[in-house]
């Protein structure tokens, strides 16, 4: 049974005084066990052990650990920094192109695809756990699951167009961040788009191949906040909550091309390749780190059901994050924009300019600031998840923890990927036409990849008892026949003009 559970005298036969279990110290204080488990490694609880290894810890830790928790803001500083990938996964599902393809489904349909935030949540939890899951028993990446499983060539294909569709999403949200910048730019003073757009390049580089992945992971997390900013709108604008509602609860599915196209590109935006790929990388750097924390004399537990209970805490916040963010961008375009009769809206900038006039400054501010943090988010992750693919499939040393003398070719990858990425804003090619083709690349690879991810995560010889929950199966198999079906209803509707 897991020290958690036991269950321990309710006194100390030396104090006098009530003990708790790490269980029932987290119940008391109304916290997650995984920062249950963090305030003792970190040092902040002092626990004591029992003959039969139990962990104890007496009321007097209980309650300081109750009066420092009392500060709303100390709390959520602490609840950021126990999470770990699953949060920033989750947010950089809502890069400025996601943003963009969310304010024109709000502006074009209104209400009409509310009810694809709260149905698609089961099914990309799901995929992302079950990444998760394969990275912490494996500890390897989701390219070198795949070479277990398919022929070099085929996984070197299907990595290659993930990196491709990496790089025009890179693409589009350079853009987007660099318009957003000329929108909250002051007024009169000369603006150059190429300028903005090398140096926030440059600044995203920099911070991810100079900084270590134990103080980027804390920067990308901070920059999650960026999302509240869509949350935040969404109750600006006054909606009418009742058919908010009953908008996202109950599907209102209309057969018609521009409708369907429009669930596809939701899809692609909530369920894509990258963040498999991220996802079960950064649960193998999480463990690296773990390591040299363990090295330096600091409680780590390296217990696998440790491991994955704090994983699906961190993924499911990471996700339900994502999809509220989706849930209010929508609401908001489709209260404001839709509601006074804006029906086309192609960028997420231009969705922050049609809210000026009509939502006012603060909503507007809020909007543009928001594409800024969430580019600053997604554009490493997705130029990272790339270059750890390439990495592991041509066995070179790969980890963001890795200084760049030692994984340059890994770092090279990240590096090229985003500077390509700033080129096609140059060479003529549409960011957002090209954005759309990487959808559609997207759903492509999606399909073999969750395929595999699927099979092999309740494949006992490889994942021993950790195999998929029956949740995880459910939702997971779903996600895949979604997208098979979303892929040949593109490929049929492409033929009907």
């Amino acid at each position: 049974m897991p020290e958690d559970d036991r269950v321990l005298d309710t006194k100390d036969q030396q104090s006098g005084k009530r003990v708790f279990s790490i269980s029932e110290f987290r119940h008391e204080l109304g916290i997650p066990l995984m920062l249950a488990r963090k305030l003792i490694t970190w040092g902040y609880v002092e626990v004591q052990k029992t003959a039969d290894g139990t962990i104890k810890i007496t009321e007097s830790e209980l309650e300081e650990t109750r009066e420092y928790l009392k500060n709303p803001w100390y709390k959520t500083k602490l609840y950021m920094r126990a999470l770990g990938p699953g949060i920033i996964t989750g947010a950089a599902d809502d890069d400025p192109s996601g943003i963009g393809t969310y304010s024109s489904v709000g502006a074009q349909f209104g209400f009409g695809l509310l009810w694809l935030a709260p149905w698609l949540l089961p099914l990309m939890t799901a995929v992302q756990e079950a990444c998760a899951r394969i990275g912490i028993v494996t500890n390897k990446g989701l390219a070198g699951v795949l070479l277990r499983h398919y022929k070099k060539w085929l996984v070197f294909l299907i990595v290659s167009l993930l990196i491709i569709a990496n790089v025009a999403n890179i693409g589009a949200d350079l853009s987007a961040m660099t318009a957003s910048v000329k929108l909250l730019w002051p007024a009169g003073l000369p603006f150059s788009f190429t300028l903005t757009a090398i140096v926030l390049t440059l600044i995203i580089i920099l911070m991810e191949v100079m900084i270590p992945y134990k103080n980027y992971a804390k920067v990308l997390k901070w920059l999650c906040l960026s999302l509240f900013a869509y949350i935040i709108t969404g109750f600006i604008t006054h909606p009418d909550w009742a058919r908010v509602f009953g908008s996202a609860l109950i599907p209102h599915v209309t057969f018609n091309k521009e409708y369907v196209f429009a669930i596809v590109a939701v899809f692609g935006t909530t369920i894509s390749p990258y963040l498999f790929f991220w996802q079960t990388s950064e649960e193998v750097e999480e463990k690296k780190i773990a390591r040299k924390i363990d090295e330096e004399g600091n409680q780590v537990s390296f217990k696998l059901n440790d491991r994955i209970g704090r994983m699906r805490t961190d993924v499911r916040t990471g996700m339900i994050f994502a999809n509220l963010t989706f849930f209010f961008i929508v609401l908001t375009t489709a209260k404001v924009l839709a509601g006074n009769g804006i029906s086309s809206i192609e960028s997420a900038e231009q969705a922050a300019m049609a809210l000026r006039p009509l939502a006012g400054d603060q909503a507007f501010l809020l909007f543009a600031l928001g594409i800024l943090g969430t580019g600053l988010l997604a554009i490493p992750v997705l130029a990272g998840s790339g270059a750890y693919a390439l990495a592991e499939l041509m066995n070179w040393r790969e980890g963001l923890e890795e200084k760049f003398s030692k994984a340059r070719a890994f770092y090279l990858v990240i590096a090229l990927s985003i500077i390509i990425g700033l080129a096609i804003n140059f060479i003529g090619i549409s960011p957002m036409k090209a954005l759309y083709y990487s959808a559609f690349l997207n759903g492509v690879i999606s399909i073999p990849l969750l395929y595999v991810i699927m099979v092999v995560g309740n494949d006992k010889r490889i994942m021993g008892r950790e195999t998929h929950p029956g949740w995880v199966k459910f939702f997971g198999w779903a996600a895949f026949w979604f997208a098979v079906a979303a892929i040949l209803t593109v490929i049929v509707l492409s033929f009907i003009k």
